[in-house]
């Protein structure tokens, strides 16, 4: 299936910060949304979740309008937006993948603590379960985000900047358990932010400042001129574009 977003525009305080988004995503592929900062990364992400009240346009999921996604989509959002003194241990968290299909008043049972703990291990994270979230490296309490996500199981998994400030080996379990969910024929989409690494890592780039200046196959799409256009020039070219 396809994720489809037409003609979405956001403003705050009446002043547009997307302009008519149009894109076609479909699954089974893992796409990079960059451009510089202020560019609307994040608040693409958050319209689609209906997070942020759209000005116009609609998202559609295998057809149907995508208002307030439940199971629909798995996110994980910027650390820095998270409260990460709230009392709760590692575990906990990742059972939070379950609660859209539990509902909140349904206490996870044996069977939901068992498939949290598998996705821990995954992450490389079984040894911290009982550890208190707010205790962790930045790298470490991204892979319990991750886990939390894949427990949710969603044919959408969306992630903002979750390879910021992380750590080589954290960096690596990420994108490689990210591949996994790609293979199984899931859509991910990702908002990044180092060019250096698109390349070799993402299927399909969307090249964003305000408006859509490109998107595609990152090989097609991620061309000097494309860049130029989406940093107005203000970047320190990469080798092999062009």
């Amino acid at each position: 299936m396809n994720l489809i977003i037409q003609n979405l525009t956001v403003a705050y305080d009446q002043k547009p910060v997307l302009r008519e988004v149009n894109l076609t995503i479909p699954a089974g592929r893992m796409t990079a949304i960059v451009g510089p900062n202020g560019a609307g990364k994040s608040t693409l992400i958050k319209a689609i979740l209906g997070l942020i009240p759209r000005l116009s346009g609609e998202v559609l999921w295998g057809g149907a309008p995508l208002e307030k996604p439940r199971g629909e989509i798995a996110y994980v959002p910027q650390r820095g937006s998270v409260d990460w003194d709230f009392p709760i241990n590692v575990l906990e968290v990742t059972l939070m993948g379950c609660y859209g299909r539990l509902g909140w008043f349904r206490r996870p049972g044996k069977s939901d603590r068992e498939a949290a703990m598998h996705c821990l291990e995954q992450v490389g994270m079984t040894d911290f379960a009982k550890r208190q979230i707010g205790e962790l490296s930045g790298g470490q309490q991204q892979r319990v985000f991750l886990a939390r996500a894949l427990l949710q199981d969603a044919p959408v998994y969306m992630l903002d900047e979750p390879l910021a400030g992380v750590d080589a080996s954290t960096e690596v379990v990420i994108l490689e358990r990210l591949r996994a969910v790609r293979d199984a024929g899931k859509l991910v989409l990702v908002v990044h932010h180092d060019l250096q690494t698109v390349q070799e890592n993402f299927d399909d780039i969307v090249l964003l400042n305000g408006s859509v200046v490109a998107y595609g196959d990152v090989l097609q799409t991620m061309t000097a001129d494309n860049l130029r256009k989406t940093y107005g020039g203000k970047l320190v070219f990469l080798q092999d574009l062009d």
